[in-house]
C-alpha cells in the first residue's frame, strides 16, 4: 500500500512538473513573440519636451513631380518609430515601381488616377488582346498582348493601404497634380531591419537636388549663429534601382534578353528621377472608374475574409455621407480601420479624417493604443498637447501642409481657425482607440458626481455641468459654446 501510495506521489510529483515546464516554455515562446513584436517601438525612447509643427525638410525634382521627405531622424518621429513622404505627381506623371521595408498608409490630398500593386503568387487577371491576322486558320482566335495584375482608381480623399515589401507604381490621369501624402510605420513587426527607412526602387533614380529647403535651413542656422552641416543624404549622389547592383551579364541570362536591355533596367543614364512623365499617356487596360466607384460603395463585410489576391487597398474616408460623428455646427468625423478595410489589420495601421467648421472644437482626448500623425489638409487651426506631467508639449497655431505628431497618452485638443480646419491622423494601430475627456461616452461622463466633486473640490451643481452640459454631443462641439449658472446655453 506505502509503494503504491509512493508511486502515485511520484507521478503525480512527475506529472506536475511537465505541465509547469510545458507551461513555462508555452509563456515563453508567447513572451519572446510579443517581445518581438514590440522591439522596435522599445528602442526608440520618447523623451519628447517640446512637439513642434514639422514640415518636409528635404526636396527632390523629378521630370514630372517632386517629392517630399520629413526628417526621420527628428525626435518626434523617432519617438512614434515612422516616417512621412509626400508626392506630387504632375498630369501624365508616373510614380516609378517600388516599395519599402515598412508597411505604409498614404492619403490622396488632391487629384486622381490609377495605381497597380504587386502581390505575390497571384495571377496576372487583367488582360488586354487583340484579333490574330496571321492566317485564315488563326482568324477569329484572340492573341493576348498584355497581362498584369489588378488595377485601381483612386480619387481625393482616398485611403491606400501598401504593406511592407508590396511593389506599387501610380499614374496621374487627370488635368490636375496629384497630392499624395504616405506615412510609413517603420516600427511595425513586418519590417525586421533597423528602424531606418529603406526605399528599394525597381526602377528609374532618385538625383538629390535640395534648393530652396536647403537654402531655407542655412539661413536659419546662420541667424542662430550655429555652422551649417550638409545632412548625410545631401553628401550621397542619389539612390539607384535595384537592378544597378547586379552583374549585367548574369541580369541578362536571368531575364533572358540581351546585354544592351539589361543595361536599360539599371538606369544608368537615366536622370528623369522617380516620377517620370508619359507623353501620350499610359495605355493600361483597367475598369471603367464609374463603374469601379459603384463596385466600392456597395461592397460590404459579408462575414467571409477577403482572399489575399482580390483583398481592397482602399477606401474613401471623405464622402460626408458616411461619417461616423456628424455635428451640424461643429464637423464631422471618419474612420476607417481594420473592421471597413480588412487589410490595415495585416499592416496594424488606420486612419482618421476630420473636418471642423469655423471655430469648432474636438474634445480633448488621447489615444489608448497608437501614436497619431496628424496632417493638416486645408485650412487653419490650434493645437494643445499635454504629457504625463501635466506640462503642455505643443501649444500652436498649424496650416496647411504641417504635420504634428501625438504621442501614445498623451492628451490632445484641436479648434478649427477661423479658415476651418480638416486634417488626416495617421495612426500606429489597425484598431486605435481614443477616450475623450468631455461629452457624451467620455471619461467625464463614467465618473460618479461625487468623484468629480472630491477631485476638484467642486460642488455637485458644478459636477453635472462637467458631465452634462455638452449634452448628446459626441467628440464634435459647435464654437463658442457656454452656459450660464442657471443652466441655459448661450453662444
Amino acid at each position: 500500500m506505502a509503494a503504491t501510495t509512493s508511486s502515485s506521489m511520484s507521478f503525480f510529483v512527475s506529472f506536475s512538473l511537465c505541465l509547469l515546464l510545458l507551461s513555462h516554455g508555452t509563456a515563453t515562446l508567447q513572451e519572446q513573440e510579443q517581445g518581438q513584436q514590440r522591439q522596435f517601438r522599445q528602442q526608440s525612447q520618447c523623451r519628447v519636451e517640446n512637439l513642434r509643427a514639422l514640415e518636409p525638410n528635404r526636396r527632390i525634382e523629378s521630370e514630372a513631380g517632386v517629392t517630399e521627405h520629413w526628417d526621420e531622424n527628428n525626435e518626434e518621429f523617432e519617438c512614434a518609430g515612422v516616417a512621412a513622404t509626400r508626392y506630387i505627381i504632375q498630369p501624365r506623371g508616373l510614380l516609378l515601381p517600388e516599395f519599402s521595408n515598412a508597411p505604409r498608409l498614404v492619403y490622396i490630398e488632391q487629384g486622381r488616377g490609377f495605381s497597380g500593386a504587386v502581390i505575390p503568387g497571384c495571377p496576372e487577371s487583367f488582360h488586354s488582346f487583340r484579333q490574330s491576322q496571321q492566317s485564315e486558320q488563326e482568324q477569329g482566335r484572340q492573341r493576348y498582348r498584355d497581362q498584369h495584375q489588378k488595377i485601381h482608381h483612386f480619387r481625393q480623399g482616398d485611403i491606400i493601404a501598401f504593406p511592407a515589401g508590396m511593389a506599387h507604381w501610380c499614374y496621374n490621369d487627370g488635368e490636375t497634380p496629384v497630392v499624395a501624402v504616405a506615412v510609413f510605420d517603420t516600427s511595425n513587426q513586418a519590417n525586421q531591419l533597423d528602424q531606418n527607412l529603406r526605399r528599394f526602387q525597381l526602377a528609374g533614380s532618385q538625383q538629390y537636388e535640395p534648393q530652396s529647403m536647403q537654402q531655407q535651413e542655412e539661413e536659419q542656422q546662420r541667424r542662430v549663429g550655429r555652422p551649417y552641416t550638409r545632412p548625410a543624404y545631401q553628401q550621397e549622389s542619389g539612390n539607384e534601382n535595384i537592378f544597378s547592383g547586379f552583374n549585367v551579364e548574369t541580369l541578362a541570362e536571368a531575364f533572358g534578353v540581351s546585354t544592351e536591355t539589361a543595361r536599360k533596367l539599371q538606369s544608368e543614364d537615366d536622370r528623369r528621377g522617380n516620377i517620370v512623365r508619359v507623353e501620350n499617356g499610359l495605355q493600361v487596360v483597367r475598369p471603367p472608374r464609374r463603374e469601379e466607384d459603384e463596385q466600392r460603395e456597395q461592397r460590404g463585410l459579408n462575414g467571409l475574409e477577403e482572399t489575399t489576391c482580390s483583398m481592397r487597398l482602399t477606401e474613401n474616408i471623405a464622402d460626408p455621407t458616411r461619417a461616423d460623428v456628424y455635428t451640424p455646427r461643429g464637423g464631422r468625423i471618419r474612420n476607417t480601420n481594420g473592421q471597413n478595410l480588412p487589410i490595415l489589420r495585416t499592416l496594424q495601421m488606420s486612419a482618421e479624417r476630420g473636418v471642423l467648421y469655423r471655430n469648432a472644437l474636438l474634445a480633448p482626448h488621447w489615444n489608448l493604443n497608437a501614436h497619431s500623425v496628424v496632417y493638416v489638409t486645408r485650412g487653419n487651426g490650434r493645437i494643445q498637447i499635454v504629457g504625463d506631467n501635466g506640462r503642455s508639449v505643443f501649444d500652436g497655431d498649424v496650416r496647411q501642409g504641417q504635420l504634428v505628431i501625438v504621442p501614445q497618452m498623451f492628451a490632445v485638443l484641436k479648434q478649427a481657425g477661423n479658415e476651418g480646419f480638416e486634417y488626416v491622423a495617421f495612426k500606429t494601430n489597425d484598431n486605435a482607440i481614443s477616450n475623450p475627456l468631455v461629452g457624451k461616452a467620455s471619461a467625464f461622463r463614467a465618473m460618479p458626481e461625487d468623484v468629480l466633486m472630491n477631485a476638484y473640490r467642486i460642488s455637485r451643481e458644478e459636477a453635472r455641468r462637467l458631465k452634462y452640459n455638452r449634452g448628446e454631443e459626441t467628440k464634435v462641439f459647435e464654437p463658442s459654446y457656454q452656459r450660464s449658472e442657471g443652466g441655459k446655453a448661450s453662444a
